[in-house]
């Protein structure tokens, strides 16, 4: 497994210039046991990396400081939910003054207010991100969003909904989570629960709820049958869950909120058989409670943990699966998450506390998904948004756009399966890198480097000055290079690069030059002159460094 030679390829270059301390021979033999060895910066920016989003200089040197453990209980210590997103701008909206929220307001027949209500989620979920601290939670988010895998629910108030309910389920109870899931809104009109009854029972979510969410489908071992449920179990589950419908979609009426309604007339009363992937369990009639119980019966099947706990690994570590992880990893996961009656939130600790999240081979060779690259360029350098909450309304829903121009279209997954760098071998996370996306990443980062953009009059971009001001030595041009090397990739880079960056940084001059004209810059910080000499190296630094195939891997 050489899991730092591809993006080079993709990107076209020498595999020896990426990860040249790995080699393909080296095989993992960790498991999930407590990391006791020594705690240090890249270790600590490693776990940061992977469990929130573009995490800073100061953070990640607080996490070493504070230690692997006490950082772990930041990443999940329990905070409120964040507010509700509200009206900062519409004065057209007859339902919603400016300043409060329309999650619970109707729609007007007069005037769209799909639009603005639209942009408004778009910007509170990049300010959810920018805002997050040291927390687990907002990836999370993304990760159940790419579980469940929906799409083309054309409406913010439903989708606002779901996404609260995966931040509320964020490190809980999987079992609990299933159930919420089974009959939200959002889900029962994505896979047709709400056209699901006894005269005509509709099998999309029945078939989704065993394949992608729960227990996985596993090799056919017959005609119909699955290593984990058969055809007929399908037919049986899909009968349990009759009855429901949504209400509220896209509703005028202000009296119509958007709840889950059950229609016993419409559910089917009598026994369903499932099959000996399920103990030969029967199901008698519930009513409402009926999917309940049948989410019971799946979850006593302990390939449910072994199906999410490779999930959960995929995110967190690599995509690749081999038969130690299977067995000192996976296993004892699985084992622990049944232990706890599924509560997510153990089974993670051990996981990001564990030998394996910090062997060698595993720090660095993941690709960033489009939120993670964009979110690294805008937070670790600083965030560039201003206090405002307009003008950070503004930039913030033109920032949303920009991760779908590289195929992750949140609230829109592509399929009910998710994104495919996380399912769709052998490309799996390779796949977030085609001629079109590569374009568009360094386009992204050319503009937040050295030609900001302009949202609302305001301009986006990382202030160069501000970022270099954050290290421990910004007057040495060496010390320069070697900590945004530490704050930027994953993996420390060779002696030829550095002496590239610093070619970049000051071309053809000593070192000391870079001093004297920095400290120049401290000693007159308000001379204009002084101050765009120094910010036009760094810029053209930064520039070279976010284009580089480190920064694309986590």
């Amino acid at each position: 497994m050489n899991r730092r030679a591809t993006l080079a390829t993709l990107m076209g270059k020498k595999s020896a210039k990426v990860g040249a301390k790995k080699s393909t021979a080296l095989t993992l033999t960790t498991g999930l046991d407590t990391y006791l060895g020594t705690w240090d910066y890249e270790l600590a920016a490693h776990l940061l990396r992977r469990s929130m989003y573009g995490p800073t200089y100061a953070q990640i040197k607080d996490a070493v400081n504070q230690g692997m453990e006490a950082t772990i209980d930041m990443l999940f210590a329990e905070s409120p939910l964040p507010d509700p997103p509200i009206n900062l701008v519409f004065e057209e909206d007859p339902n919603v003054p400016i300043g409060e929220t329309w999650i619970d307001a109707p729609y007007s027949e007069d005037i769209n207010l799909f639009g603005y209500r639209y942009r408004s989620l778009f910007s509170w979920t990049i300010q959810n991100i920018v805002d997050e601290g040291i927390s687990i939670r907002e990836k999370m988010t993304t990760f159940w969003d790419n579980h469940f895998g929906m799409g083309n629910i054309n409406d913010p108030k439903f989708r606002y909904r779901y996404s609260q309910l995966y931040r509320e389920f964020a490190t809980g109870n999987f079992k609990e989570l299933i159930k919420r899931i089974t009959i939200e809104p959002a889900m029962l009109r994505f896979l047709n629960g709400n056209q699901n009854t006894k005269n005509a029972p509709n099998e999309n979510y029945a078939r989704e709820v065993l394949e992608l969410f729960t227990i996985g489908k596993g090799p056919q071992i017959a005609p119909g049958d699955y290593t984990n449920y058969t055809e007929d179990d399908v037919i049986a589950i899909a009968k349990v869950l009759t009855g429901w419908r949504d209400r509220g979609f896209r509703a005028f009426n202000p009296d119509v909120q958007i709840e889950s309604i059950f229609r016993p007339n419409r559910h089917h009363t009598g026994d369903k058989q499932l099959s000996e992937h399920f103990g030969n369990a029967v199901i008698s009639n519930e009513g409402e409670n009926e999917y309940r119980t049948l989410i019971d019966i799946i979850f006593q099947q302990a390939e449910v943990a072994r199906f999410i706990c490779r999930k959960f690994y995929r995110w967190f570590v690599y995509y690749v699966i081999d038969d130690n992880a299977e067995v000192n990893v996976i296993e004892p996961m699985a084992t622990m998450l049944i232990e706890n009656d599924f509560e997510i939130e153990p089974v993670l600790r051990a996981l990001l506390s564990s030998e394996h999240f910090y062997d060698a081979i595993n720090l660095g060779p993941m690709i960033k998904n489009p939120m993670d690259f964009v979110m690294s360029a805008i937070k670790t350098p600083g965030n560039p948004f201003p206090d405002d909450p307009v003008k950070r309304y503004n930039i913030q829903r033109r920032i949303f756009p920009l991760i779908d121009n590289m195929e992750m279209s949140y609230y829109n997954l592509p399929s009910v399966a998710g994104w495919k760098a996380y399912y769709q071998e052998p490309g799996f996370y390779r796949i977030w890198i085609n001629s079109t996306t590569l374009q568009v990443r360094m386009g992204f980062t050319d503009r937040m480097t050295v030609n900001p953009y302009t949202f609302g009059g305001t301009k986006v971009g990382i202030d160069p000055l501000a970022f270099v001001a954050s290290l421990d030595d910004p007057s040495d041009p060496n010390s320069v290079i070697e900590e945004f090397t530490k704050i930027l990739f994953p993996q420390p880079i060779t002696d030829g690069q550095k002496e590239v960056l610093k070619e970049i940084l000051i071309p053809g001059l000593p070192d000391y030059e870079w001093t004297v004209e920095y400290n120049d810059y401290l000693a007159n910080p308000d001379d204009e002159n002084l101050a765009n000499a120094v910010a036009s190296k760094l810029k053209n630094l930064l520039q070279a460094m976010l284009s580089m195939p480190e920064f694309y891997l986590s």
